[in-house]
């Protein structure tokens, strides 16, 4: 399935990665890349309230 959304290439280290693929599992998410959305998504709005941190 082609899409017009652009794509970028991250470089991670193995810990943070396992920590992402960790909270991919936990939550049953079915993608790498959609874990990834989820948790900068969160980190957005927590840095926008930090209440919700």
């Amino acid at each position: 399935m082609a899409t017009n959304k652009p794509r970028i290439l991250l470089t991670l280290d193995e810990d943070l990665l396992k920590r992402i693929d960790d909270y991919r599992f936990e939550n049953r998410i079915n993608t790498r890349s959609e874990a990834m959305r989820r948790l900068i998504k969160i980190g957005l709005e927590a840095k926008q309230d930090p209440e919700k941190a």
